[in-house]
């Protein structure tokens, strides 16, 4: 294992009765970066975080986070980490600057509250009580929470999950604002995008077992799924004035719409040079690319799971 990682996991293992969550998993997270961990419920992802956090005992394996045993060294442990809070871990008539300020009470080493609040934008509500505040507010006052103690790691699970996509992507903003201060950000997420988006490498788990660990870009390319460029066209089109090309694998003509799927870099280049040779009018033409999505649905099955 990396001895210069932010955190190191050999051989964990952790069963519940007959139930095995997590399965002989090793990974280490670098310092500074964000680590997502994504798989379907049940994968064995937020109980890998809480041995992380040494909320949960280990039942074998190796863990160190900044060099401590989160069970053995847990008090210290505390004093470097941030952890986000779920919504049942804060009363609902506590007003704003009040948590901050009862958290900021159970650290030597703070952070100023009100700074907090203002790089959060929860100035304007901090005399509001929590049951008051917006799903966004709430999840913001997660996050100026889990810094108040200026960690060098925060851990942050689901953190999105219930907001509407604008509040969405502005907690994203703060994610990378979080990341961009210096501190490892380790996070886990149902969704696909915002591990896309905001992670540097991603540990897809399934069974409670990694099946894939690197970066988006990589976990993509290693897919080899098909690229597609997508138009529609005013009159007959001939599937046979696209089969001579190299970079196209499958067409599908429907109406008057066209998909195009190769997996050749140079796809979209053949088939736009293709219809201003012919001189074909054409329009809404867009592609699709493979993302992450695609890759987790090709590595743990398209099914739901409960």
């Amino acid at each position: 294992m990396d001895k210069d990682a932010a955190i190191t996991v050999e051989n964990l293992r952790k069963t519940y009765g007959s139930l095995t969550a997590v399965n002989d998993v090793s990974f280490a997270v670098q310092t500074e970066e964000t680590f997502g961990i994504v798989g379907p419920n049940g994968a064995g992802k937020t109980t890998t975080i809480e041995c992380l956090e040494g909320l949960k005992p280990p039942d074998n394996g190796h863990i160190r986070v900044l060099g401590f045993d989160p069970q053995k060294d847990r008090r210290a442990l505390n004093a470097r980490i941030g952890v986000q809070l779920q919504e049942s871990n804060i009363a609902a008539q506590i007003k704003v600057w009040e948590a901050l300020e009862l958290y900021t009470s159970f650290y030597s080493n703070s952070v100023d509250p009100e700074e907090l609040l203002e790089k959060l934008s929860l100035t304007p509500v901090r005399n509001s009580y929590y049951s008051k505040l917006s799903g966004g507010q709430k999840q913001r006052l997660f996050i100026a929470l889990s810094l108040i103690n200026n960690p060098d790691i925060v851990f942050f699970d689901e953190l999105t999950t219930g907001l509407d996509p604008q509040a969405r992507r502005l907690i994203w903003d703060l994610v990378r604002h979080v990341n961009d201060q210096g501190k490892t950000v380790v996070l886990t997420t149902h969704f696909m995008e915002e591990a896309e988006r905001l992670c540097d490498r991603v540990m897809i788990m399934d069974h409670g077992q990694i099946i894939a660990l690197d970066s988006p870009e990589k976990l993509i390319q290693n897919l080899g799924a098909e690229h597609k460029v997508i138009f529609s066209i005013k009159g007959d089109v001939q599937i046979e004035w696209f089969t001579n090309m190299a970079s196209v694998e499958n067409i599908n003509i429907f109406r008057d719409k066209v998909t195009i799927s190769g997996k050749d870099d140079r796809l979209l280049a053949d088939v736009v040079n293709l219809l201003t040779a012919r001189g074909i009018r054409h329009y809404d033409l867009h592609t699709q690319q493979p993302n992450l999505e695609d890759v987790f649905i090709a590595l743990t099955g398209k099914e739901i799971r409960n």
